[in-house]
């Protein structure tokens, strides 16, 4: 089914087949992202007004709004342009006043005609004692009351739209839903409790109470469950794609990997024993590994990776670890160097910097099979790059790769194992949504060893005090990292701010103490001032925010984050990470210019309190929401209409397992229950998915 199915054409169509909305109303419509009848369905309303029929409007605690029935007396006109026009009306108990601003009076007159009766709704205040009701929302003939409900839905509205257009259009859309095979598993369905489709749509614009309106009634979490469950097909899909194609069996013999564990100093924790369990267990498999290892600062990834390397040498074949930046590869070739000269395995690095001669002899060394183990940045997926028998490739993730580029990845090694490493904890609602075509191995426990961090806060006024301490540590044969804000985002801007930094501390520590690293700075000026850090050769390194990734120096024991404030949580924590390292206690020092924002001494607290990556990023979601947080742009993460992410995360991971469960009994959604998925699929324009299906 590779064109929208003919029962979704109605909800497909122009809005301006809706009845009330014209061509104007439809472009003010479409600011709000509602271009089509079916994007009205799923634009529930968000709260609602009691307009149940009252006796008198004492009846309720003004001000209120009020639905009443009156008897319509005198109207006294404005004395002046644009001001009140006033009508005495009268209900069971007592009289009051209809007010009007620039109302025209013969308009008035026929609205509401003296000696009638009428049914009026709005909100009612007391001035003077004397209640008042203000442009009423609503009058009507008495035989009309059935007009009004009793719970009114109230819409998001966007300029030029009324509620009672919304109200009118919403309804034309409802009118035009078709009934739709249900997709939901019917277990699941019946033990949640949820209504069809169609009918769970209806109650969602019909609220009787506030109560409807809440996340957790049945209607709104089929809805919301309806939403997640499309994405997660989308991704499970995708997933199905990537293991469908053979993936290669890597048995593992263990001679390597316990070669390396006996020379290391300490034994692995137990969640980097089950992650090498989990891919050693994956690779040996004949489907194709694609797996995600989430693992806070300093979880120690680095083993978890090299172990899983060691499987592909063992198996016989080749493995490759991609990093981001020449930076960073080279951090990873040091990191690893020890490990694979204690498995006596031959390890080399490809980057963009490798030419010529040098470059040839790499290449012909990597397609004979005598380099076991490749470290490289982009470089390693140029089209002269030939492996032996590539058997996993390994991605630091710090470039957000998405679900296409791990399709992509996947065409590159035909049928290499795939592992994703990422050093920012993801809240568990953000690991679902962002990798829910992947398997995923949480390292939540730090390596012993680690010393805390204390993290202490500093207003920008006691800089002198900072400055003075950095003297004393400098003097004692400690490191520090001197974090530079990113000012706004003329690059020239930070420079000078960490130029300037710079010298002034270069002027009180002195001449060779202090180096600098920043982002306009060419690669090998970047590469020889960490150098000169990481040797011991400058005590201090000024840096503007480059330095937050991997960088490893043991003997840095001091951060120092300038305007801590202006930083996100996430890039804060990770900053923090870079100290730490070895085994002397360090500190990290929060910098911040007074006043702080709530949002700030929010962040800054929170980071003060709490080493835990997760917990952080947690409440970095919370503070941010999804969207940001992962710059919602590149990062195929769905702006859903009805499900939140950050509370539903559990109803996520049900709609997951249910994708996946799916796909696993109809891999090409053929069952009638397949067929309706495939009807989901286009109603809720996962197109990647309908893609991923059409061509499967």
């Amino acid at each position: 089914m590779s064109s929208r199915p003919e029962s979704l054409f109605p909800l497909f169509a122009e809005l301006t087949k809706l009845d009330g909305v014209g061509p104007k109303t439809a472009q003010h419509l479409a600011q709000i992202d509602i271009e089509k009848p079916r994007d009205l369905l799923f634009s529930l309303p968000y709260s609602g007004v009691d307009r149940q029929k009252r006796a008198s409007v004492l009846d309720v605690e003004l001000p209120d709004v009020v639905t009443v029935e009156v008897l319509i007396g005198a109207h006294v006109p404005s004395r002046n342009r644009g001001g009140a026009y006033r009508v005495t009306v009268e209900d069971s108990r007592t009289a009051f006043q209809l007010v009007f601003f620039h109302a025209r009076g013969d308009y008035l007159q026929r609205l509401l005609p003296p000696g009638e009766r009428r049914i009026v709704s709005g909100k009612v205040e007391l001035f003077d004692g004397v209640p008042q009701m203000v442009h009423p929302d609503h009058v009507l003939e008495v035989h009309e009351a059935d007009e009004i409900p009793a719970f009114e839905p109230v819409y998001a509205l966007t300029s030029g739209v009324t509620l009672k257009t919304m109200t009118k259009a919403a309804k034309s859309a409802l009118e035009r839903m078709p009934g739709l095979d249900e997709w939901i598993d019917p277990t699941q369905k019946s033990q949640a409790k949820w209504p069809d489709w169609d009918a769970a749509l209806r109650a969602a614009h019909a609220p009787e109470g506030l109560k409807d309106l809440a996340a957790t009634t049945p209607v709104r979490e089929r809805l919301a469950y309806d939403e997640f469950f499309a994405h997660q097909m989308t991704l499970a899909l995708a997933r199905a794609k990537l293991q469908r194609a053979k993936g290669i069996i890597s048995e593992a013999t263990g001679k390597l990997q316990s070669k390396v564990l006996s020379e290391l100093p300490y034994r692995p924790t137990d969640a980097q024993g089950r992650a090498i369990e989990d891919i050693t267990r994956d690779m040996g498999a004949s489907l194709r590994m694609n797996r995600l290892l989430q693992g806070d600062v300093g979880a120690g990834k680095t083993l978890v990776a090299f172990m899983a390397l060691l499987v592909s040498v063992e198996a016989g074949g080749q493995g490759v670890m991609m990093a981001p930046t020449e930076i960073l590869a080279r951090q990873h070739l040091q990191g690893l160097r020890p490990l694979a000269e204690s498995a006596g395995v031959v390890l080399e690095i490809l980057t963009g910097r490798d030419k010529g001669k040098e470059r040839n002899a790499k290449l012909a060394a990597l397609a004979r099979g005598d380099i076991h183990i490749l470290v490289g940045t982009h470089a390693v997926f140029q089209q002269d790059v030939h492996f032996a028998d590539l058997r996993l490739a390994i991605i630091d993730e710090q470039h957000r790769f998405g679900v296409r580029q791990r399709l992509e990845l996947g065409k590159k090694g035909e049928g290499a194992d795939v592992l994703v490493m990422t050093a920012t904890p993801i809240p568990r609602s953000l690991a679902l949504a962002q990798y829910g075509d992947m398997d995923v191995s949480v390292l939540d426990e730090k390596p012993p060893g680690r010393q805390p961090i204390t993290t202490a806060l500093v207003s920008t006024g006691r800089m002198d005090e900072v400055v003075a301490h950095l003297r004393k540590a400098v003097a004692e044969g400690k490191q520090a990292y001197w974090v530079c804000p990113l000012v706004d985002e003329s690059e020239s801007l930070d420079l000078a701010a960490a130029e300037e930094r710079f010298k002034q501390l270069r002027a009180v520590l002195g001449e060779g103490i202090v180096g600098l690293v920043h982002g306009q700075m060419p690669p090998s000026e970047k590469d020889a001032a960490m150098a000169a850090f990481v040797a011991g050769e400058t005590s201090i390194l000024v840096a503007t925010t480059v330095i937050e990734v991997g960088v490893d120096v043991p003997n840095a024991t001091i951060m120092v984050i300038e305007r801590a404030e202006i930083f996100g949580l996430a890039q804060l924590h990770q900053l923090r990470g870079r100290v730490g390292r070895g085994t002397a206690a360090s500190t990290c020092l929060l910098m911040y210019q007074a006043p702080l924002s709530e949002g700030g001494q929010k962040r800054l607290t929170t980071l003060r309190e709490s080493e835990d990556g997760f917990r952080i990023a947690e409440v970095d979601l919370e503070m941010r929401g999804a969207g940001d947080l992962i710059g919602t742009a590149q990062s195929g993460v769905p702006r859903f209409r009805i499900a939140d992410m950050e509370s539903q995360a559990a109803l996520m991971a049900v709609a997951q397992s249910d994708a996946r469960k799916l796909l696993n009994d109809d891999p090409d959604l053929t069952s009638p229950r397949g067929q309706a998925a495939r009807v989901l699929l286009w109603l809720m324009e996962q197109d990647q998915a309908i893609r991923l299906i059409s061509v499967g």
